[in-house]
């Protein structure tokens, strides 16, 4: 099977029916893609597929053939992606293991809803789970991605 990751061609000889998480870290070697619960419950393992969030422990490798998929090591290529540089600022990551899916998560709420309701962030984080409890740190991330300067965080339609 073949498919791009990070913007290079890979191809992989892997079962059809394994996970793409197996074949991004113990293929691949890309640390930052976490297995968390193996169930797509947690978020830990979200990966961007042709732009769209998915959680890679439960998605085949072959569902990938012949698309995009994007990592956290794969935002940026000299400048960090400014949800990254929010992470930072807010300190939002304390154990840092839930911390790639929400950024994975955010990156794909702003590049296909630039002015999300806030209802709309809610919904994006919905399906993702911080063990060590930085939940209000990730919600100061948020205010800051939609601050005024970026179009803000709207309430209502």
């Amino acid at each position: 099977m073949q498919f791009v990751v990070n913007n290079e061609e890979v191809t992989t000889n892997a079962a059809e029916s394994t996970p793409l998480l197996y074949v991004l870290r113990n293929e691949l070697g890309l640390r930052a893609v976490k297995y968390g619960c193996g169930t797509g419950h947690c978020g830990a393992c979200t990966v961007l597929v042709d732009g769209r969030p998915e959680n890679s422990c439960e998605f085949l490798v072959s569902l990938v053939e012949g698309c995009r998929v994007t990592t956290l090591e794969g935002l940026s290529n000299v400048e960090l992606h400014p949800v990254q540089q929010a992470f930072i600022e807010e300190q939002a990551a304390q154990c840092g293991y839930c911390t790639t899916g929400l950024i994975m998560r955010l990156v794909s709420l702003l590049d296909t809803t630039p002015r999300p309701l806030i209802a709309e962030v809610h919904s994006a984080l919905d399906r993702h789970l911080c063990r060590c409890g930085s939940h209000s740190r990730v919600l100061k991330v948020v205010d800051r991605l939609f601050s005024a300067e970026l179009g803000g965080v709207t309430t209502s339609s």
